[in-house]
């Protein structure tokens, strides 16, 4: 594919959609510590944009290998990526829509907000990044026919992509709270499922 204007903004979207459950998550931690430090962010947004690189590469590495030794198994590859990422963004977008039903369902009443150390332990946020980056494992489904720099690129581009996008979410949920984590869900619902179906019509014609 080489690196092309093209490639840089797929890739770019991609992160996009991936990142929201990342940046729902960073939105609850922010309002969790409206004092949060720079440097305390930098460290989450990290974690994040770490496994958001780290999960497509599994993901490649893997479907690579397959393809590799099962070159048939390529005709499957744009329904797999298809399925997986309009079950992932369809998830996503249900689960968006519920939290705003019940959120709806709630108005009025005093929000609970339990009371959280200032600063996350690690095993917390390894868990939150691998949480929030579990759905990247598809991705190597969608960049199988990538050679290995140009996969390596794409999951850079994801996490940088990733490690803004958290940040953002930090500083908005220090100010706002979680008022948009269900937009977020929804949003990167509809940006996954379209990926999906992108990748499959280019697959078709």
């Amino acid at each position: 594919m080489g690196l092309t204007v093209s490639f840089i903004i797929n890739s770019i979207i991609l992160g996009v959609g991936l990142a929201m459950d990342a940046f729902s998550v960073s939105l609850a931690n922010g309002l969790n510590n409206t004092k949060m430090k720079a440097a305390e962010m930098g460290r989450i947004a990290g974690c994040f944009a770490f496994f958001q690189w780290f999960m497509p590469m599994v993901g490649w590495v893997c479907i690579h290998t397959i393809v590799l030794y099962f070159q048939s198994f390529q005709m499957f590859i744009p329904w797999i990526a298809l399925i997986l990422l309009s079950y992932i963004g369809g998830k996503m977008f249900y689960e968006g829509i519920k939290k705003k039903e019940d959120e709806d369902s709630f108005k009025g009443e005093e929000p609970v907000i339990e009371d959280e150390a200032i600063k996350l332990s690690r095993g917390t946020l390894i868990m939150q990044g691998i949480a929030t980056s579990i759905d990247a494992l598809s991705v190597g489904f969608t960049i199988a026919n990538y050679h290995f720099a140009e996969a390596m690129l794409c999951a850079v581009i994801i996490a940088v992509t990733t490690f803004i996008i958290c940040i953002a979410g930090l500083k908005i949920g220090r100010i706002a709270g979680t008022r948009l984590s269900n937009k977020a869900d929804i949003l990167g619902g509809m940006i996954l499922i379209g990926i999906g179906l992108e990748i499959f019509i280019s697959a078709l014609f």
